[in-house]
């Protein structure tokens, strides 16, 4: 009798087991998932006040330092051209040295821009400005005012360009 006890009680539990799995029920019902509604954007910060104020402080740079630029570029073409060598140089090492400063300036000014690509885009231009300061090519082939009219239209470009797009 227990044995027969034992059958029916291990017969029942294995059909319940294949019943559930029979069950309709069971299977036609899906798991509940839930689809992630989109998520909510957010708008893009709103940079343009300080954008506004970085930009006025390097156009401001841009106004001013190129000038003194473009004064100790002069005194090195009127030095060469009198064929005074040393003079040259030292007005020579005097654009450079503005032309760093300016880079300089543009890198700090823009360091504090909140827009990150102004950010970089200042850097880019810092980086362009002293590089052109230390390139002696480029001083070297200006001897005349025709030669830095003719050169500087692209330079000036090159360096200004990342900016610009921000600072118009």
């Amino acid at each position: 009798m227990r044995r027969a006890f034992l059958a029916l009680a291990l017969g029942g539990a294995l059909l319940t087991a294949s019943a559930c799995s029979d069950d309709p029920e069971a299977t036609d019902a899906a798991p509940a998932w839930t689809t992630p509604s989109a998520e909510a954007t957010s708008p893009a910060p709103d940079y343009s006040a300080n954008t506004k104020v970085v930009c006025g402080k390097v156009n401001k740079i841009f106004a001013q330092d190129i000038k003194a630029f473009g004064t100790q570029m002069g005194k090195m073409i009127a030095y060469k051209e009198a064929k005074e060598g040393a003079e040259a140089d030292k007005a020579e090492k005097a654009a450079g040295t503005q032309l760093k400063n300016i880079g300089t300036k543009v890198r700090k000014e823009t360091a504090a821009a909140q827009d990150p690509d102004l950010k970089t885009a200042g850097a880019s231009s810092a980086a362009k400005l002293t590089k052109s300061a230390a390139d002696r090519k480029f001083f070297d082939s200006i001897k005349t005012q025709k030669d830095l009219d003719r050169t500087i239209e692209n330079r000036m470009a090159e360096w200004l360009t990342p900016v610009a797009g921000y600072c118009a």
